[in-house]
């Protein structure tokens, strides 16, 4: 992958120094959907799938774009000077999002930039590729210029980026997880103080496994948006009752339920205690891993995807589908949509002993019934977003 990612960047930027690499993963979310908005807490890892960069400065203040998963739009060119949203939803803004949060925020690029990218994160799937760019631009703009940036601030200007340059208001988990991401573990995260505490992934004969439904969403241009303005006014109805309430995060599900009538609108009832009951489902189940019950673990799974479903509305039938072909197949602990919803993939905790099985029922439903060909990820936790010295290792 890298060697033709360096192939591309020669192609389309010509001679000169060798660029520098960097990486940052894609995450997958194991449980603790929508909270992070919400003042809650989630629970991803870090993926050893994601998206490399080659990046090298250039003499002037242009900037430069190449990807080589969006090659029919060649080399997207502007500067420094021009860090204005590109139309017709160009991959690119993700970058200029990045180069615009950075300078907003003091971290001044010096120089323009050639930046090519390739990723392995499949588009639309919910895996967060949108968050890894993003992670990725802030990891190179920090190398190249020596910018004094932590790994949470990249993560925040990320999400900067995110919600007023692209135009989509998301929490921080997805550049949170891409950009903190550790090896071996996943990220027990407070999205109201981002207190966060390392899991280890032991799960004892057991492996993550992820299903790409194939049907492909676009967040920014979906109902994503919608669901927090919901629970924005959810949030703003129960403060009629209880004045000093933080968010939704902040409540216990028994507490919710003495408070519920206060909020008159059934949908952004609906969507309230989702938010509250998955805040709640993740603590429970960070609380099981780390006793090793994996079978505790699993049924908060199936109890998450439950309710993005009925209380959140943000599956589809074909996501649902999977799930419930999952639910029926021995040695499957847990298994539930996965980001942001309205179809991407599916996570599910699977017996090593069941992995063949799982998957070729998977497989043959799905097609039976959807005329579609899931594909299927056995993946692990891996380290966040990293530059890549050349001739070494690579996540």
């Amino acid at each position: 992958m890298i060697q033709k990612l360096l192939e591309a960047f020669a192609e389309r930027f010509g001679p000169g120094a060798a660029p520098r690499l960097f990486f940052a993963p894609g995450r997958v979310n194991l449980i603790g959907e929508h909270t992070d908005y919400n003042g809650g807490h989630v629970f991803p890892c870090a993926l050893t799938l994601g998206t490399y960069c080659a990046a090298r400065k250039r003499d002037d203040r242009a900037l430069r774009l190449y990807s080589l998963n969006f090659p029919d739009a060649g080399v997207v060119e502007t500067s420094l000077d021009e860090t204005h949203p590109l139309p017709g939803g160009c991959w690119g803004n993700y970058v200029l999002g990045v180069v615009r949060a950075f300078t907003d925020a003091g971290h001044v690029p010096s120089a323009g930039l050639d930046l090519a990218f390739y990723g392995d994160i499949p588009a639309g799937s919910g895996l967060s590729s949108s968050a890894a760019l993003e992670v990725l631009t802030g990891t190179a703009l920090k190398g190249l210029f020596d910018l004094p940036v932590s790994g949470m601030e990249a993560a925040l200007l990320g999400q900067r980026a995110e919600n007023d340059f692209v135009g989509l208001s998301c929490g921080i988990m997805d550049q949170f997880a891409s950009a903190m991401g550790k090896r071996g573990h996943a990220i027990f995260l407070d999205t109201d103080t981002l207190e966060y505490e390392y899991a280890p992934l032991s799960l004892s004969g057991a492996h993550i496994m992820i299903v790409n439904s194939m049907c492909r969403h676009s967040l920014a241009g979906s109902a994503y948006n919608d669901r927090r303005a919901e629970c924005e006014r959810a949030l703003a109805a129960l403060r009629t009752v209880r004045p000093e309430l933080p968010s939704l995060g902040a409540l216990t599900p028994a507490e919710f339920d003495a408070l519920a009538d206060a909020v008159s609108d059934p949908v952004c009832r609906r969507r309230a205690r989702h938010a509250v009951y998955e805040n709640a489902r993740t603590v429970a189940a960070f609380d099981a891993l780390q006793c090793g019950d994996l079978a505790g673990f699993g049924k908060l799974m199936n109890e998450s995807h439950v309710s993005l479903r009925d209380d959140y509305e943000v599956s589809c039938a074909e996501i649902d589908l999977l799930t419930e072909i999952a639910w029926s197949c021995p040695g499957v602990l847990g298994s539930r949509i996965t980001g942001g919803g309205f179809g991407g993939c599916t996570v599910s905790i699977v017996k090593d002993d069941a992995a063949e099985r799982f998957s070729e029922t998977i497989l043959r439903e799905y097609a039976k019934r959807t005329g579609l060909n899931a594909q299927i990820y056995t993946v692990s936790a891996g380290d966040g977003a990293h530059e890549i010295l050349q001739g070494g290792e690579t996540p």
